[in-house]
């Protein structure tokens, strides 16, 4: 019997919010809040309605005008900061564990100031060979570039690596590039669209992934 051919694996690429921080109350409520201070009459259920990692897609579903955008931004911001995320449950763990096999890298829409702040918090900032906010690149998720950059930084061939997320566009960016997309399910209202972009793995919780990485660098499934 021919031996199982094992997977080339040498990164493992991460969402941030909702992935590895419990960030949806602290996103929301900025949002409701900031709705409410530029006259926008929407609630939670049309938030997760029109939810995207993209804050910009909200915005246009909210019609909110593009010449109040900045203004919208530092209201989002203003409000958030009142907030203290934490990690999602066993992240810290799971990154210890998965670090010393692999090269772990960051690609999130997040602003770059506000995650680099949380990274020094939760005390992660090391453990990130290559880190990829909003704004290092023109185009944004679920476009390729972020993930495109931050395995330049890395130096890895997308085949030997795989992408983390909990959002659809998560899933369809790391197609775009050409990286096997791992979804994981999380505190954002994503799941129904997360399921049906079709990941090729999905996992119920973040805690799951050691054990699929180590079955898909043995080949199994």
């Amino acid at each position: 019997m021919a031996a199982r051919q094992k997977t080339c694996l040498q990164g493992v690429l991460f969402d941030w919010d909702g992935t590895l921080i419990d960030s949806y109350r602290a996103d929301a409520s900025a949002y409701l809040a900031m709705f409410k201070e530029m006259g926008i009459a929407w609630g939670i259920k049309e938030l997760e309605r029109h939810y995207s990692p993209n804050w910009y897609q909200v915005y246009r579903a909210a019609k909110l005008p593009r010449r109040l955008w900045d203004d919208a931004d530092r209201a989002w911001r203003a409000h958030y900061a009142k907030h203290r995320p934490r990690l999602i449950s066993g992240a810290r763990r799971v990154l210890e564990t998965i670090r010393t096999k692999h090269l772990l890298g960051l690609v999130t829409s997040g602003d770059g100031d506000r995650v680099a702040r949380q990274l020094r918090e939760f005390r992660l900032t090391r453990l990130f060979s290559a880190r990829v906010c909003s704004g290092d690149t023109l185009k944004k998720k679920p476009h390729p570039a972020p993930l495109r950059l931050a395995l330049r930084q890395m130096d890895l061939e997308e085949a030997c690596c795989v992408y983390v997320g909990d959002a659809p566009q998560d899933v369809e960016m790391a197609r775009r590039a050409g990286v096997l997309a791992i979804g994981v399910l999380g505190p954002f209202p994503t799941e129904k669209r997360l399921r049906a972009a079709r990941p090729e793995f999905l996992l119920g919780s973040l805690e799951e992934l050691p054990d699929m990485l180590n079955r898909l660098r043995n080949g199994s499934k």
